[in-house]
């Protein structure tokens, strides 16, 4: 890896952090997620980064790619997932954490567990070390928690972590957190993502989450549509994006420009992922890199 690279990475995941803890802050039971997701938007900019993609917040049963346009109305309750990406030179850093916001603390073993698979996965992670050793402790780990307090957390089994470049946050190797033969090694810039519930540990796709992507280079007809593309292309290349961005941008007709790209196929629209038995997810994230027989935790 480039001496540049590492450092653009570096810094994105230092940033990124600064922005998770600037989160932790402020969160409060009831308070809109649209505010938050600006917050968030207004925090990365401050520190010197661009965001990677919309940040994600996710409620309850709701696992993961919902992120509020700025008449969203929806409040922070139950159990909140914050997934929060941020580049530096395209260079990405992808961190979430769950907060439990219910009075009784009805979500804290489930938070509380999740963190600790993370820690545990943290702790084996270093040059040569295979993503199936991942996998391993994930399980482990789980499987002990709930033999030791009587519990019985399941594992998203469907939602992994992933590795990392340029402009783009799933780069083709997945990282699985349940016992898997995959033998590849983990190297360069890499997301460990484990997910947890008390229902199925399956999710399906619902209805559109609000974030987009560039999926096609087509061309398009309409002239609104075409300008923000050009500007989609230019700005966002092939990292996700939303509406309210747009926006703030000063484009019109967006809800008609997008609609015209998601059905001619030159945007993809995320569904929300939900799981399988609507049971409330939680999940944690951390960035690594391993580069010149080192590992470096870049959001930790």
């Amino acid at each position: 890896m480039e001496k540049q690279e590492l450092e653009s990475y570096i810094k994105a995941g230092k940033i990124a952090k600064e922005v998770k803890d600037f989160a932790r802050g402020i969160i409060k039971p009831r308070m809109k997620l649209i505010d938050i997701a600006e917050a968030i938007d207004v925090k990365i900019d401050e520190l010197g980064g661009e965001p990677a993609f919309p940040v994600n917040l996710s409620l309850n049963e709701i696992a993961a790619h919902y992120t509020p346009t700025k008449d969203d109305e929806t409040i922070a309750e139950g159990i909140l997932k914050i997934d929060i990406g941020v580049c530096v030179d395209g260079y990405i850093a992808d961190t979430a954490f769950s907060i439990d916001l219910t009075e009784d603390g009805k979500f804290k073993e489930m938070v509380e567990l999740n963190e600790e698979i993370l820690s545990s996965i943290t702790k084996i992670v270093k040059p040569g070390v295979e993503v199936h050793e991942v996998g391993d402790i994930a399980q482990e780990t789980l499987e002990k928690w709930n033999e030791d307090k009587n519990s019985n957390f399941v594992m998203i089994q469907s939602l992994s972590g992933h590795s990392l470049d340029q402009d783009t946050i799933h780069a083709g190797l997945t990282i699985s957190n349940y016992r898997n033969e995959n033998k590849n090694i983990l190297d360069g810039a890499f997301a460990i993502e484990p997910f947890v519930t008390t229902g199925a540990g399956d999710i399906y796709e619902g209805n559109a989450g609000g974030i987009y992507v560039l999926q096609s280079n087509e061309p398009v007809r309409d002239r609104d549509a075409r300008e923000v593309l050009k500007f989609i292309k230019e700005d966002y290349k092939t990292r996700p994006f939303c509406l309210r961005w747009l926006e703030k941008e000063g484009f019109s007709k967006l809800k008609f420009v997008l609609s015209i790209l998601v059905r001619q196929g030159i945007l993809h629209e995320y569904p929300m992922l939900i799981e399988k038995s609507k049971a409330q997810v939680s999940q944690v994230e951390n960035t690594f890199v391993i580069a010149d027989g080192k590992v470096i935790c870049t959001t930790g």
